[in-house]
């Protein structure tokens, strides 16, 4: 039986569990029953350190004792000089003035309000598919899933989607995928938006909630060159593929230029994994850019909190310290060969795909009704709860997607495990 107080909390969180959470450590969740959950959610891709994680854990208890909160327009306080010190040795070199907030809307938000500030321009482009957030100008440039947009319009305007490369879904090789939307792209300088009036073009470097799809090469690559071209400022949205996910720091550090260098964005957004859990996020864009951003004209009260900070600083050593990062590149493959071979063995699942530990094993129904296989993935995920006490989401804009995030500290026992589970699963949903 739950707890009363759960009858008093809002609805619109929409649920994947009753479990009552009592501790966890590294990948796993303790219940209040006692039962033992192996967690390939990660908080949705927040805790890649593990659940935990002694030095992270040390880090926010001994700031704790020292400065819970010091507002940053009024002191500098250490925990954020040490972040900022531990970002310098991960972000792209180019990209070493921060702006710290809270969530990973809020620092979409600042991202689109700090290229409209410092073009002059109006527009925003971003791509079907695209999860950027919930509040007003995040929700305007998201197209994962319409009811996250739903009842809740006029939405923000100067917002302009463009399609995304989304090959399986297209029946298009990766090339023409790519080729056909950057085609796309330029069709709409055409006919909605000039050029001259677009500020920013959002892009995950690989999709999230819409349905954790890898770009073809050359993709990102031609938006750098059509941004370039227009003096359109690139925004890298790394909420979800930041910190060691993809087997790398950030996910764009995959998609390489003509001279072997990452594409490397203007501005870059990120959250999630940056503190471990603690309610952190921030953009990290070139200093002329941040030069032109008005003193006063954006912040917030507890943006680039002291305790979180502490925990973000902690993170990033952590992750260095531990090799978390090449952990994610070492057993990224693993986990996709795993997910592949059940696949040759239940076609049920169309695709597999993914980098480093963000991976994705998409479902798919033999009437060809896309709605039809979200009715499976969701049988499938709801399975490996059941039956196996293995943690896993759907994602996609019929939720047909089930996609693994395990902690950057899993081992090969543990994927071994979690695969098991999801094979017996995916078979039980066969019949």
């Amino acid at each position: 039986m739950l707890p009363s107080a759960t009858e008093h909390l809002s609805p619109v969180w929409a649920r994947y569990s009753n479990i009552v959470a009592d501790h966890a450590q590294g990948a796993y969740i303790y219940a209040a029953d006692g039962a033992r959950y192996l967690d390939f959610t990660c908080g949705i891709g927040v805790t890649n350190t593990g659940h935990c994680h002694p030095q992270v854990v040390a880090a926010a208890q001994e700031q704790v004792g020292k400065l819970i909160h010091g507002q940053a327009n009024i002191v500098y306080h250490k925990p954020m000089l040490d972040l900022v010190n531990e970002l310098l040795t991960v972000a792209p070199a180019a990209l070493d003035t921060f702006f710290f907030s809270n969530s990973g809307a809020e620092a979409i938000e600042a991202a689109v309000k700090l290229a409209r500030a410092a073009t002059g321009r109006p527009n925003i482009i971003s791509f079907v598919g695209a999860f950027h957030g919930r509040t007003n100008a995040a929700m305007a440039l998201t197209s994962s899933k319409a009811g996250y947009r739903s009842r809740y319009a006029p939405l923000a305007a100067g917002i302009h989607i463009a399609p995304y490369p989304y090959a399986y879904r297209m029946r298009m090789s990766p090339a023409e995928a790519s080729a056909f939307c950057l085609g796309e792209l330029e069709y709409m300088f055409e006919t909605q938006t000039a050029p001259s009036e677009v500020a920013g073009i959002l892009i995950e470097p690989i999709l999230g909630e819409g349905g954790y799809i890898v770009p073809p090469d050359g993709f990102l690559q031609g938006l750098r060159a059509l941004a370039d071209k227009h003096g359109i400022l690139l925004i890298a949205d790394e909420v979800q593929t930041g910190f060691g996910r993809t087997g790398k720091w950030f996910g764009h550090q995959h998609f390489l230029d003509s001279n072997g260098s990452a594409v490397t964005p203007d501005i870059m957004v990120m959250a999630k994994g940056l503190a471990s859990g603690f309610p952190l996020s921030g953009i990290a864009a070139r200093p002329e850019t941040m030069a032109k951003w008005a003193p006063g004209s954006h912040g917030g009260t507890y943006g680039g909190n002291a305790v979180a900070c502490a925990a973000g600083a902690a993170t990033i050593r952590a992750m260095r310290e531990e090799g978390m990062i090449e952990n994610a590149a070492k057993l990224g493959p693993v986990l996709l060969g795993g997910l592949k071979d059940i696949q040759e063995e239940f076609p049920i699942i169309g695709d597999v795909r993914g980098i480093g530990l963000m991976a994705a094993a998409e479902f798919t129904h033999p009437s060809g009704d896309w709605r039809e296989s979200k009715k499976i993935a969701n049988a499938v995920r709801q399975k490996c709860m059941d039956d196996g006490n293995l943690m896993l989401l759907t994602c996609g804009p019929y939720d047909n997607v089930i996609r693994w995030i395990p902690p950057l500290i899993v081992n090969e026992a543990q994927i071994a495990d979690a695969l098991g589970v999801f094979k017996s699963a995916v078979k039980s949903a066969v019949g």
